[in-house]
C-alpha cells in the first residue's frame, strides 16, 4: 500500500512538472522568436500602400528582432494568392499578412474567397488609416465634384473611373457617386493602384479613387489633379483640397486602414511579442513622418479585439451598401 502511494505520489508530481514546463514552453518559445527570417506578404504590386506601409515596418522589425524581414508582394485575385501562400504557411509567427482592411469588409461580399475572414486571419494592429483621393487626368475639364458631375452629365456614358480592386471602397465609393449625382461613371477594376494610376495619367481612365500613398506623389508631381477627399477632415497631405462632405457629398466620407494581420493559432505570447514591436516600430517619429509624406496618420493602437468588432460592423455596412446599390457577386466576377 506504502509503495502504491509512493508511486502515485510520484506520478502526480511528475504530471505537474510536466505540466509547469508546458506553461512555460510558450514563453521560453517567444524569447528565442523568431528563430528564422520572417516574411511579410502583401496581397498587391510593389509601390502601393501595402508595399510602402510593409516596408516601413520591415525596416523596424528587422531592427528589433535581429532577423531579416522580408516583403513578399503577391498580387493578383484580389489579394487571395497572397493570403493562399499566408493560410499555407505554419501557425508560429514567421509568416505575416500587411493588407487594407477590405479583406475582410470588402472582398468577402464580390470575390468567392476560400477563407473564413472571421476565423482563419486575426487582425493584430491597425498601422496607418486614411481617406481615399479622387483623383482625374489633368487633361480633365473640370476642378471639383461638382464639375466633374456636370461633365459627366454632358458626356453620358463616355467617363470612366478606375479602382483599386474590385468590391472595394475604390470601387463602390463611383457607384455611390453615380447614385447620389444621377451619373453613369463606367468603372474599370484593376489588381492595385500602381497599374491603375499608370491609366488614368495615360488618358485610359480619367478618374480614379485612390489611396494616398500612391496618388499624392503624382498630384505633387503635377500628373495628377485631386478634386476631393473622403474622411472627416482635409488631409493634411493635401490641404487645399476640399472634402467630399465640403462639396455636398457627406455619403462618401469613406476611410480604410491597413493592418498587420496573423493566423489566430499562433502562440499567444509570439502575438504579444509581434504587436508590442509593431506598435514600437510605429510609434517612433520617423515612421510616423514617413506615413504623413503620403497622406496617412498612424494607426490608432485599438487592441485586436476591438479591430475585430470594428471589422464586423464595417464588413455588415459594406454588404448593406452593395445591396442597396442592387449589387451582387456575379455582377462583379465573384
Amino acid at each position: 500500500m506504502k509503495t502504491q502511494f509512493h508511486r502515485t505520489r510520484r506520478a502526480v508530481i511528475g504530471a505537474l512538472a510536466g505540466a509547469a514546463l508546458l506553461a512555460a514552453a510558450p514563453a521560453t518559445f517567444a524569447q528565442t522568436w523568431p528563430t528564422k527570417p520572417v516574411r511579410i506578404l502583401i496581397g498587391a504590386p510593389p509601390g502601393g500602400t501595402a508595399d510602402i506601409v510593409a516596408r516601413l515596418l520591415a525596416d523596424g522589425l528587422q531592427k528589433d528582432w535581429g532577423q531579416p524581414v522580408i516583403v513578399e508582394a503577391k498580387p493578383g485575385a484580389a489579394g487571395m494568392i497572397a493570403m493562399a501562400d499566408f493560410l499555407g504557411q505554419p501557425a508560429d509567427g514567421h509568416t505575416l499578412f500587411v493588407s487594407v482592411n477590405a479583406l475582410v469588409t470588402e472582398i468577402p461580399h464580390v470575390v468567392k474567397v476560400k477563407f473564413d475572414p472571421f476565423k482563419d486571419v486575426k487582425p493584430l494592429a491597425d498601422l496607418a488609416r486614411s481617406g481615399l483621393v479622387f483623383v482625374a487626368n489633368p487633361s480633365l475639364p473640370a476642378k471639383n465634384v461638382a464639375e466633374v458631375v456636370s461633365y459627366a452629365k454632358a458626356h453620358a456614358g463616355k467617363v470612366s473611373y478606375a479602382s483599386y480592386s474590385l468590391g472595394t471602397i475604390s470601387h463602390t465609393m463611383g457607384l455611390e457617386l453615380n447614385k447620389a449625382a444621377g451619373i453613369d461613371l463606367n468603372h474599370v477594376p484593376y489588381r492595385g493602384s500602381p497599374p491603375a494610376l499608370q491609366d488614368v495619367m495615360g488618358g485610359h481612365v480619367q478618374l480614379m479613387f485612390d489611396g494616398p500613398a500612391t496618388s499624392i506623389p503624382m498630384i505633387k508631381g503635377g500628373k495628377l489633379k485631386a478634386l476631393a477627399v473622403s474622411g472627416p477632415k482635409r488631409n493634411p497631405a493635401l490641404p487645399e483640397v476640399p472634402t467630399f462632405a465640403e462639396q455636398g457629398y457627406p455619403m462618401l466620407d469613406e476611410t480604410a486602414w491597413m493592418g498587420l494581420w496573423i493566423k489566430p493559432d499562433v502562440p499567444a505570447d509570439v502575438q504579444a511579442r509581434i504587436r508590442q514591436s509593431t506598435l514600437k516600430v510605429m510609434a517612433q517619429p520617423a515612421v510616423q513622418a514617413r506615413l504623413a509624406e503620403f497622406g496617412n496618420d498612424v494607426g490608432s493602437g485599438a487592441s485586436p479585439e476591438d479591430l475585430a468588432k470594428s471589422l464586423k460592423r464595417d464588413y455588415d455596412k459594406q454588404g448593406a451598401t452593395l445591396r442597396a446599390l442592387g449589387i451582387n457577386p456575379q455582377d462583379l466576377g465573384g
